[in-house]
């Protein structure tokens, strides 16, 4: 390892015109058992002023690590080389005593998971406040004013009252908008943006990255983004930078890697992301702006139309899969707080071999409504049937019978899978409970399950940590099928993981559903996933359905303002189209659809 430079405050600044920041043979290392194990080598790369270059990549490749170095933010067992520096300033190898100095005042940082990274026993305004007394001579009243200004421009609502709440009390939105507020503190000359938007819907996702674009025009700023999300990208980014394994593949404007990728693994990035509208032939086609900012919303065609109603009201002689009728589901209220309810008359059907995407932003009810028809929650009115059997009102004895018929894969499978069991004893649970089945049929079951969802027969012994987390989901879903269920619910199953794994996931369920026919109740809140599944798709929004028919009439004749919204809201993987869509976004919001 290169001796430590000599740091300067002064530092020697870049030549007008010269890179924000300049990274050469950047390198990531980790001792393991007293061994340096490589992360990231040979990172080499410049960001100019006004510019945003993003690092993309699959988990594991070296793009945040290699980004963490830049700051000193690397674990006690990691050591980083080469050379990173800041308008002429070294980065790499200098005392935490400078770098101090320039975290949160020269570079910030905005995180992925701001709940984590905010201090829960701070209000978000003395949070903000903090950082500009510890880099700035503001007086407490002067930080105060600063902070609330700094929430008002990144559009928090009511910024005088939300100065004094706490991190609990905001929305997922509201906590990154915060978190960009304290980013954003003291004019930084570099932002470096973790993930910034992967844990939002769609809707949020593109008000935040509106927010940084007008940041990154207002301050003239440098910004690292750091994503797998392929149309953030297309969104947001001028220059892309593509690691695997540790190393840079591939450096070229956005553009021309959207259009002509030189490497397999950048086409294999890219053919991996789903293509909202690729399926159906377009989305919003039936909407215009007029000049007066009026909009002109086209009706579906008869023959969509026909479809929705076939949907809507199925054949009387087929019994449904899944049927909800007029189904409230409320929240008792605590602490004197009135009872909250969390969805409201909901009525749908999905028949056998079909599957229907439930759509909506966080807090719409989609969660709510899936643990509901699982019978993991009640409801206070209405009627849910699965396979004509009314389930509204059984208890747990009368319910456990029925559980054979249906079956839940859940978000996140490291927390749905118990750690304490091998992947074999998990998988063959549900089959043990309700077949008892001999040790060998036991056995063979298990084999044949984890041949399907195409993981080795030997991880029948390992343990849930030592999967990654796309082979964790394949455990989850080959636990949902033990039983062979007619009715399958998927509670965003694909919403944590890289594109590359989703797809392989997606081509998983597809392939499943085919094989079985089990119908499938989809919930998630990205449109192009469930474009690839859905037959059909119902939309909620605040505990309401406010529509559904076919996949098609959805996502091309949405009739309702707030399914338009939220297609326009979500990014696709094509620079040249996503400006397109963005301006269409902007004039919905604007003509106040």
């Amino acid at each position: 390892m290169s001796a430590s430079p000599v740091y300067s405050d002064a530092g020697a600044p870049a030549a007008d015109g010269g890179p924000i920041l300049s990274v050469e043979g950047l390198g990531v290392e980790f001792n393991v058992d007293n061994e340096w194990v490589m992360a990231a080598e040979d990172v080499t790369y410049a960001v100019h002023p006004g510019e945003v270059l993003a690092i993309v990549g699959e988990s594991g490749s070296g793009k945040s690590m290699s980004s963490m170095a830049l700051l000193g933010l690397l674990p006690r067992n990691g050591r980083s080389t080469g050379s990173a520096k800041l308008q002429g300033r070294e980065l790499i190898g200098v005392p935490q005593s400078a770098l101090r100095r320039i975290r949160g005042n020269d570079i910030a940082m905005i995180f992925q998971e701001p709940m984590t990274a905010l201090n829960p026993v701070l209000t978000v305004g003395e949070q903000i406040a903090e950082i500009i007394e510890q880099h700035t001579p503001a007086t407490p009243a002067q930080a105060r004013e600063r902070a609330i200004e700094l929430l008002r421009m990144v559009e928090m609502p009511d910024p005088e009252e939300k100065f004094g709440h706490y991190p609990h009390q905001f929305s997922g939105g509201q906590r990154q908008r915060a978190m960009i507020a304290i980013a954003i503190a003291n004019d930084p000359i570099l932002l470096i943006a973790d993930e910034p938007t992967t844990a939002l819907d769609v809707t949020v996702q593109a008000e935040v990255l509106e927010l940084l674009r007008k940041l990154n025009k207002r301050l003239n700023s440098a910004i690292l983004l750091i994503t797998h999300d392929m149309g953030v990208v297309a969104d947001l980014a001028d220059h892309v930078v593509v690691m695997e394994k540790g190393r840079i593949v591939e450096t070229a404007p956005t553009r021309e890697l959207f259009a002509n990728p030189r490497e397999p693994y950048t086409r294999q990035l890219l053919s991996a992301v789903p293509h909202l509208g690729s399926k159906v032939g377009g989305v919003l086609s039936s909407v215009e702006v007029e000049d007066d900012g009026s909009l002109q919303v086209a009706e579906a065609p008869r023959e969509l139309l026909a479809e929705s109603e076939r949907i809507s009201e199925p054949a009387s002689h087929v019994v449904p899969a899944l049927a909800l009728e007029g189904v409230d589901i409320e929240y008792p209220g605590r602490f004197r707080q009135p009872a909250f309810k969390a969805a409201q008359d909901i009525s749908f059907t999905i028949n056998p071999g079909e599957v229907m995407g439930l759509v909506g932003e966080s807090g719409s009810g989609k969660s709510t409504i899936a643990r509901a028809v699982t019978g993991l929650l009640k409801t206070s009115a209405g009627s849910i049937r699965i396979n004509g059997t009314e389930i509204t009102g059984l208890k747990a004895k009368e319910l456990k019978p029925l559980r054979r018929s249906f079956a839940i894969v859940f978000q996140d499978p490291a927390a749905s899978l118990n750690p304490r069991l091998s992947i074999g004893e998990s998988i063959g649970e549900p089959l043990y409970l309700h077949e008892k089945p001999s040790r060998r049929e036991l056995d063979a079951k298990v084999a044949q399950l984890l041949e399907d969802v195409h993981l080795p027969v030997s991880f029948r012994n390992r343990y849930p940590h030592e999967l990654s987390g796309g082979q964790r989901q394949r455990v989850g879903i080959a636990r949902a099928l033990s039983l062979r269920p007619t009715l399958l619910v998927a509670d965003e199953p694909t919403s944590a993981l890289d594109v590359s794994v989703q797809a392989r996931v997606l081509q998983l369920l597809q392939d499943l559903q085919q094989q079985y026919g089990f119908a499938c109740l989809f919930v998630s809140h990205d449109l192009a996933v469930v474009e690839i599944l859905a037959s059909h798709i119902a939309v909620l929004k605040k505990g309401r359905m406010v529509e559904q028919g076919s996949t098609e009439q959805v996502l091309k004749y949405p009739q309702d303002p707030y399914t338009r919204r939220l297609l326009a809201a979500a990014p696709v993987p094509d620079p040249q189209e996503q400006a397109y869509r963005r301006e269409q976004r902007l004039a919905l919001l604007s003509a106040g659809s």
